[in-house]
């Protein structure tokens, strides 16, 4: 699920906090980058979960039509493809999924909150109203359909977004990464599988905790030094007239580049390069990339950045 991009922007976050701050102890800031990477894992969960609260909802709703004092002939013969789809079914009624929210401590009240909101939506949705209808249904299409339900009313729903406001401002920039991970889940879902199966967190859990580690705590121990070359490099710019986030940005690429040995230099230029078209100002990543382009030529000329492995000794 995790990239390093995300990763990067994780390390960003804290990095900003921390400098805003006043700086402070880095290890109390670090436990906090940690605690805030963990809780995109919760947020996954919670959206798996919330497939469980949408058809608990749903139940709600067509068992209340039916003691309305003149129910309609809809209320009292319902139509139940929505409650008896396989995959809905399996989402809900999933023993990991459910246990791992237990485990992570789901906020279960809100959700049923935001279910009630939701399924009048979903209800209302031309996609519904095909797909219950549907003569020839499959586990293919049913599949199809949940993605693209939870992907219009879930996650570009501005009730959801409320919700991720509310709880943590940084879930904002996880929430794509975290849909793409919920509808991916659903996609890869097997007919012939009794559970759901999760998407691993992390990609390599030791490199990548570690990466997270060393580029937070690195680009704090040479920030001054870094700081200095960027100065040197930043022909008529003064470092007052800089960007907070560009410097940020600029002294995390530098640091990178100088400490990880197995990442290619082309790679650090280019994802600090795109992290600032969505964190900083519109120029700035031309701006950073006519910095950082100088000042890694320079450091390869006084040998200060070394890379080892096929393809990159020479970069």
């Amino acid at each position: 699920m995790l990239n390093r991009r995300h990763l990067r922007i994780k390390v960003l976050q804290a990095l900003y906090a921390y400098f805003q701050a006043d700086r402070g102890s880095v290890t109390t800031a670090q436990k906090g980058l940690f605690t805030s990477v963990d809780r995109i894992w919760y947020l996954y969960i919670t959206f798996l979960t919330f497939f469980d609260t949408l058809l608990r909802e749903a139940e709600r709703q067509m068992e209340e039509g039916k003691l309305k004092k003149l129910p309609s002939e809809s209320d009292l013969l319902p139509n139940l493809v929505f409650l008896e789809d396989p995959v809905i079914r399996r989402l809900a009624d999933s023993e990991r999924i459910q246990k791992e929210a237990e485990k992570q401590g789901v906020d279960l009240a809100n959700l049923k909150e935001m279910a009630k909101k939701t399924f009048g939506k979903v209800v209302e949705s031309e996609r519904y109203q095909e797909f219950t209808s549907d003569k020839e249904p499959s586990f293919e299409k049913s599949r199809s359909y949940v993605a693209k339900m939870f992907k219009d009313h879930v996650a570009n729903s501005e009730t959801m977004l409320g919700y991720l406001e509310d709880h943590n401002v940084y879930w904002v920039d996880d929430i794509d990464l975290v849909c793409g991970a919920v509808i991916k889940t659903v996609k890869k879902m097997d007919e012939s599988s009794a559970d759901v199966n999760l998407l691993p967190f992390y990609k390599d859990k030791k490199d990548d905790k570690k990466f997270v580690s060393e580029l937070f705590t690195k680009t704090i121990d040479l920030e001054q030094e870094n700081e200095k070359l960027i100065d040197e490099h930043s022909s008529n710019w003064e470092l007052e007239r800089i960007a907070m986030m560009d410097m940020l940005l600029m002294k995390m690429a530098v640091t990178e580049v100088r400490t990880f040995s197995s990442i290619p230099i082309k790679v650090t230029l280019n994802e600090y390069i795109e992290i600032s078209k969505f964190y900083s100002t519109p120029k700035s990543n031309t701006f950073i990339n006519g910095i950082l382009d100088k000042l890694f030529a320079y450091l390869k000329t006084k040998g200060m950045i070394k890379k080892v492995g096929r393809g990159l000794i020479e970069q």
